[in-house]
């Protein structure tokens, strides 16, 4: 299908959003994704009606809870091709990373790649990881070539975003799986950018962690998702209630995975709120909304090839997101300006310092998309972008 097909079949969901206001073109997908009204029902009707804690109550409710619960954790787990028992819920990537980091029993040597995410970074500095950077290829994907000279036996991980924040460079995982395990590496994937435009099948990906979001899947703010069919040999990282199996002063041992990781009173309104995401997004298909974002990125890239004053920054099959900047102009400026005519994108250095500075730029400007985007939000910025040039030419 041709990308001006993929936009002219794409179902116009935007009324499903009560908050894309009209004359608003939100395009920072990227950071998060607004909600469907469905999700904002499932989130309300289980903080309201529906609400009682889950996994203690004797009571109907309680255990009607329970079943709500458990049965958005085989929902979202379907969603990735994953088992449920794999998959651990935590309030984001960030944790899932940091949950991993800190509680790996091969603490050693870490392979990062030069675009990754703040929260793919430092949590393995603060765990005490020794860090090692993967360069990138020159139109800004990470250059698994050189991983593979770069990987020795005393690299123990392997961590690496699925679909960069910042340039939308997509990965190829089962690459990246062959090369970590060849050294008795192990290779955790940062999927927030990729779970909601790509289709993810963990069971055939090859890698041994696969953290995302709930927020940047159409989800609630709160919640992520942590999948191995290696949690079960890692021990507890947080305590509390709900992850013990018994408890004494002298000694405490722990539920199995995944509850040992779900300390406390879990993200109840916020699981059955991610599940209600999932639905809306399966409704659509991935695949619909992958070829959809591929025709609004073709379309954005092509236009702003055309302007002398702009240079563009990530592969041409970036997934979802463009970034760029302008001569002359910071990247505060554009977006300011383009907020007063009603278009929202980025501008930053999108908690990926390191890659600025490889990019040489202190910031960029980002445009990233979602299903409720069309042609509409993209002519709107090309105007805006326009009104930027008048302003500072």
């Amino acid at each position: 299908m041709s990308t001006a097909t993929a936009l002219r079949t794409f179902p116009d969901v935007r009324a499903d959003f009560p908050g894309l206001t009209p004359g608003w073109h939100y395009l920072d997908t990227a950071a998060t994704a607004q909600k469907p009204q469905a999700v904002i029902d499932a989130t309300v009707n289980a903080m309201g009606c529906d609400y009682a804690t889950v996994h203690r109550g004797v009571y109907a409710r309680s255990a009607d809870m329970t079943l709500a619960y458990e049965a958005a954790r085989r929902r979202i787990a379907g969603f990735i091709g994953a088992k449920e028992e794999q998959i651990a819920f935590v309030r984001g990537a960030t944790e899932a990373i940091n949950l991993v980091a800190y509680s790996h029993p091969r603490k050693g040597r870490v392979l990062l790649s030069m675009l990754e995410h703040h929260s793919n970074i430092v949590p393995w500095q603060l765990a005490g990881w020794q860090v090692d950077v993967c360069p990138l290829t020159a139109d800004g994907c990470i250059d698994l070539a050189a991983a593979e000279k770069l990987l020795t036996p005393e690299h123990t991980m392997v961590a690496f975003a699925h679909v960069s924040n910042v340039l939308g460079s997509p990965l190829d995982v089962a690459r990246a799986a062959e090369l970590a395990h060849r050294v008795g590496a192990e290779l955790l994937i940062d999927g927030c950018q990729a779970v909601p435009r790509l289709p993810v099948d963990v069971a055939t990906l090859g890698c041994d962690y696969y953290a995302f979001s709930g927020h940047k899947l159409y989800g609630p703010t709160g919640i992520g998702v942590l999948w191995s069919d290696k949690l079960s040999a890692l021990p507890a990282w947080q305590g509390g209630g709900s992850m013990i199996d018994r408890v004494t002063f002298e000694r405490t041992t722990y539920a199995p995975a995944p509850t040992r990781f779900e300390a406390g009173t879990p993200a109840i309104i916020e699981a059955i709120g991610l599940a209600a995401a999932v639905d809306y997004v399966e409704a659509i298909g991935i695949d619909a909304i992958h070829a959809h974002e591929v025709g609004l990125v073709t379309s954005l890239r092509e236009q702003l090839a055309r302007k002398n004053s702009i240079t563009l920054f990530g592969p041409e099959n970036s997934a979802g997101i463009v970034s760029f900047a302008m001569a002359g102009v910071h990247p505060h400026d554009i977006g300011t300006i383009l907020d007063e005519s009603g278009v929202a994108i980025r501008a930053g250095h999108h908690c990926a310092q390191p890659l600025m500075e490889h990019l040489g730029v202190p910031a960029t400007a980002r445009a990233s998309f979602g299903v409720y985007n069309n042609d509409d939000d993209v002519a709107a910025l090309i105007d805006g972008l326009a009104r930027v040039e008048r302003i500072f030419g």
